[in-house]
């Protein structure tokens, strides 16, 4: 009879304990499926005596997660802390060393260090698996590394974020601010340790630069990923958006050019008929497009205990029915180091000018913009207070990046601005 397959927990948390969940309540399943038991034979956590809703009796405990992973009655090592480095990087390194498979829900430390740790895990027969790093239940990394292996992947797109989802979903059914609606999704238990892994975009640029290395055979590359977060949004943009027949999502997009790698995680409109546009809540999706399927999309819950549990458990079920394969979906020293560049991609713009309302500033405004080369779809003065400053709404025609910040700067300088501009592209998806 095969041998069960023993699994170490680093981290018990709302993912670990998840974990524990489906292990013991679908002990028999997980069997069945798996032709083989799964169980967990030890656990780490920085609190030993905290009550976690789950019988942890029958599991040796480690204080060291180094440890935990070394341990012989371990082939799977489930590391769940979280972290760039640290505990986390010590021991997903001590077990790939060791000999052991990895699952790991840990997008950061990827994103930073994935090259390394898949040359360790390859060169030492193992598996390393991140199905849950990624997009939360949905399964967007067995589509890319399995699914589509055939494919010649042309593009990647999509909501990667529940907590900037939610945060501008709730703006604008509430018609709050974007201050009263973070600190009610702090309140919830949504945001990061630091929010700013949130709401600056920087958890959503980590999945795309994973989701980029898979689609087109490259290393990863974080620090190519051109990000802007949520917090500059306000409700106006919000309003004037949904006015327009457009909603804001957060946005990533990741392509491969002649040039380079294009890699962007930005707010961005998309029409209001969009399947993107139709996302509530903590809800992401995935977009794929590949030479031979076409368009596939993927929408399922982005974070929460039974999702995300649910992703580590798909990963442990390959292992345990004996899978290996490489962890990038192609051996990680065949994979390209790639030039990142700035998308020059053309696209219509939303812009948001604060001006002096004074004279003359509109046509001011509309000469920089048409010394730029950029021609005005349309241009709306919203009503304001009798403040000095006025809102000023322009929807440009397609143009590029580069050209919009062009228009912008000239637009500074005339010193009728009075905070800084709001440009985010208008995606026809």
């Amino acid at each position: 009879m095969t041998h069960p397959l023993r699994l170490g927990i680093a981290g018990l948390g709302t993912v670990g304990v998840g974990v524990i969940k489906i292990v013991q309540e679908h002990e028999k399943l997980l069997s069945q499926r798996a032709g083989r038991k799964i169980m967990v034979t030890a656990i780490s956590a920085r609190s030993r005596s905290k009550d976690r809703g789950v019988d942890l009796s029958g599991m040796a405990w480690e204080d060291d997660p180094v440890t935990l992973a070394r341990r012989d009655d371990v082939d799977v090592f489930i590391e769940l802390m979280g972290g760039e480095n640290g505990p986390a990087k010590a021991s997903v390194e001590a077990a790939l060393a060791a000999g052991k498979h990895v699952v790991t829900a840990n997008k950061a430390l990827l994103a930073h260090h994935g090259q390394a740790l898949a040359e360790l895990a390859e060169a030492n027969g193992v598996n390393l698996r991140f199905e849950a790093a990624v997009a939360g239940g949905i399964p967007v990394i067995k589509a890319l590394t399995e699914g589509l292996a055939a494919n010649r992947i042309t593009g990647v797109m999509g909501v990667m974020n529940g907590t900037c989802n939610y945060i501008l979903t709730r703006m604008e059914k509430s018609h709050l601010a974007y201050e009263e609606i973070f600190e009610e999704a702090n309140a919830l238990g949504y945001l990061e340790a630091d929010p700013q892994l949130d709401v600056g975009g920087i958890d959503a640029g980590h999945k795309l630069a994973l989701l980029s290395a898979i689609a087109f055979g490259s290393q990863v590359d974080f620090e190519g990923v051109e990000i802007q977060g949520i917090d500059h949004i306000e409700l106006a943009d919000i309003e004037a958006a949904q006015d327009m027949g457009y909603r804001i999502k957060l946005l990533g997009v990741a392509k491969m050019t002649e040039a380079g790698l294009v890699q962007t995680m930005h707010p961005s409109l998309v029409p209001m008929d969009s399947p993107l546009a139709q996302l509530e809540g903590g809800t992401n999706m995935v977009v794929i497009e590949g030479d031979a399927i076409g368009q596939l999309v993927m929408r399922g819950a982005g974070a929460g205990e039974g999702p995300t549990a649910s992703a580590v458990m798909g990963d442990v079920m390959d292992i345990a029915r004996g899978m290996l394969i490489p962890v990038f979906g192609q051996p990680a020293k065949s994979l390209r180091n790639v030039t990142a560049v700035q998308t020059e991609r053309e696209t219509a713009f939303y812009i948001r000018l604060s001006l002096r309302d004074q004279p003359g500033v509109l046509s001011r405004v509309s000469a920089e913009l048409a010394n730029a080369g950029i021609s005005i779809d349309r241009m709306r003065q919203q009503s304001h207070d009798e403040t000095d400053a006025a809102p000023v709404l322009i929807v440009t025609h397609m143009t590029k990046p580069a050209t919009v910040e062009l228009a912008l700067k000239g637009i500074a300088k005339t010193g009728l601005t009075m905070s800084t501009p709001v440009a985010m592209r208008i995606e026809a998806v």
